[in-house]
């Protein structure tokens, strides 16, 4: 049992594994991760099964034995990306019901390429939810202004929801009040209020982003100064009397999950997103190798304030050098779906490629 990784579930933050293959469920990694390092949950998209799948031979013998005629390649690739994600939310049953279903749940996304489609993506949501077919299971809808509409429909549905592809506290709030649309029409209707999400805010992208134009002093802290205003309107949220009356119907409302919190500059903490992210009633998500390092000279130390003015300050001397903030988070978003439907097409077309070998 790793004491760093314990100090930081002791501070309430849910550590997930921001990763998924059949090979590390078949090798009892993940199991090793659930037991000595308090993983509690996990989530995938396209890069993360694009890596598994399309870049590796672990899964031709499935592929061989699902290639069936009639059978796309999207469908077949959901066939085995669903089998996946239904035991990993197996081995993540135990903390599911021993926190009453607040924490042990696993993502699996919709196809990216339904980002700007909400009809579509209303009806993906619904059939892959019915697929995996676990309580523990959420379904991934973009935050974009086309999957708003669904995030709130597929809520109202009574599916538990992940809102991906967050980058701002702008983006963040609209999401909130789609889940909260989404719990008050199950309110009005006379239906069970607790439906579980989870809003997901990437942090790393920023500092990417903008490290040909950050002064030194500036460098690394953008994505968190981002994170920190986030997590200002989140503790906004939880006040609210909105939420306090869905919860008075027996809701149990939406999570922050910090995402995109692996390290990307060689030169910054390899645990830079984490030790700086810590606040109760949080999830973060994190690479296996971030969770080593942290396991290894993790830092648990210091609680995410309520409100800090050294994060306008950053977000200000960015402004002053032509960074809106607003702008950016919409570039991003954009580049977000945009790098998702790369990996879906590479992904797509491998496991075309090895079926026609196969």
């Amino acid at each position: 049992m790793n004491l760093n990784t314990k100090k930081l579930h002791d501070k309430g933050v849910s550590l997930w594994m921001d990763n998924i293959s059949r090979e590390m469920i078949d090798d009892k990694v993940l199991e090793r991760y659930i037991n000595e390092y308090f993983i509690t949950g996990l989530t995938s998209n396209p890069s993360i099964f694009d890596k598994a799948i399309g870049q590796t031979d672990y899964y031709d013998s499935a592929i061989a034995k699902l290639n069936k005629p009639g059978l796309t390649d999207e469908e077949l690739f959901f066939e085995l990306a669903i089998e996946d994600i239904q035991r990993a939310a197996d081995l993540f049953l135990p903390v599911f019901k021993h926190t009453n279903g607040l924490d042990g749940f696993v993502s699996i996304e919709v196809s990216p390429l339904l980002a700007y489609d909400t009809e579509s993506t209303i009806k993906s949501v619904s059939e892959i939810h019915q697929k995996v077919n676990r309580p523990n299971a959420f379904v991934k809808i973009p935050g974009t202004p086309e999957g708003i509409p669904a995030i709130e429909a597929s809520i109202a549905d009574g599916i538990p929801v992940n809102v991906t592809l967050l980058f701002s506290a702008e983006q963040y709030e609209a999401a909130s009040l789609a889940y909260l649309r989404g719990i008050e029409t199950r309110i009005n209707k006379g239906l069970n209020a607790d439906v579980r999400s989870v809003a997901s805010l990437f942090v790393s992208r920023w500092d990417k982003a903008v490290e040909d134009k950050a002064h030194p002093q500036l460098k690394n802290k953008l994505g968190i100064a981002i994170a920190q205003k986030t997590y200002e309107s989140y503790l906004g949220f939880l006040q609210s009397a909105r939420v306090q009356r869905i919860m008075n119907f027996g809701a149990s409302p939406q999570r922050l999950l910090w995402a995109s919190t692996g390290t990307k500059d060689p030169d910054a903490s390899d645990i830079l997103y984490v030790k700086n992210l810590i606040a109760p009633f949080t999830i973060n998500t994190i690479p296996d190798k971030t969770l080593m390092a942290f396991a290894d000279h993790g830092e648990a130390d210091v609680s995410m304030p309520a409100y800090s003015e050294e994060a306008d300050r950053i977000i200000r001397e960015y402004a002053n050098i032509s960074v809106d903030h607003n702008q950016l988070a919409e570039q991003l978003q954009n580049e977000g779906a945009e790098a998702f439907n790369k990996s879906w097409n590479n992904l797509i077309s491998s496991i075309s490629n090895k079926r026609n070998k196969l």
